[in-house]
């Protein structure tokens, strides 16, 4: 199992699609949220889009491998279709933020966690503000909680800088087809 984290604004999501085009094999996690969908966002696809009730029912039966509190929503891995696919030998990513991270960090200390960073403060600030998809204030709180997770950087095994999303996937991919974790 790999984690990919890194600070809203990133690129992961970017990334994520990058590598299922380059490496098939590979199954990304569909996190369950309790935010509103985006534009083009697909329900089961992008995320599960849940109600409070619902993703408290998935915290209160253990159904969730991580769970989160991101810019006033709630984010959490369902533990089921995880399990089912690392049992298959299918290899798995997970796209989560620090705070799930550490939670697998805890639950499976043998997963590889990546830290995506930015090329620059100044360019996260950019992407953010240049998405168009969320209002001021959200967008400061993403930025708020990207200074804790740029701080946060040196608990993950590898970091990967995000100039050039072919580069990155190219040296993700080499990652994933590696038997042994770097960080031993």
């Amino acid at each position: 199992m790999t984690v990919l984290s890194g600070p809203s604004g990133v690129g992961k999501t970017t990334i994520v699609k990058a590598l299922r085009e380059r490496y098939p094999d590979v199954w990304v996690s569909v996190s369950a949220t309790t935010r509103f969908p985006r534009p083009g966002e697909v329900n089961g696809v992008h995320y599960w889009f849940v109600t409070d009730a619902e993703f408290d029912r998935l915290v209160a039966e253990g159904d969730l491998l991580e769970w989160a509190v991101f810019a006033g929503n709630r984010y959490g891995t369902p533990r089921g279709p995880v399990q089912a696919r690392l049992d298959a030998g299918v290899p798995v990513v997970l796209e989560i933020d620090l705070q799930g991270a550490r939670q697998v960090r805890d639950r499976a200390p043998d997963a590889l966690l990546v830290f995506v960073a930015p090329p620059s403060w100044d360019e996260l600030v950019r992407r953010l503000s240049g998405r168009g998809t969320e209002p001021e204030d959200v967008v400061a709180r993403r930025l708020e909680a990207a200074r804790e997770e740029l701080a946060a950087e040196g608990e993950f095994d590898v970091t990967l800088v995000n100039t050039d999303v072919d580069e990155l996937c190219t040296r993700l991919v080499a990652l994933l087809e590696s038997p042994v974790n770097p960080s031993a």
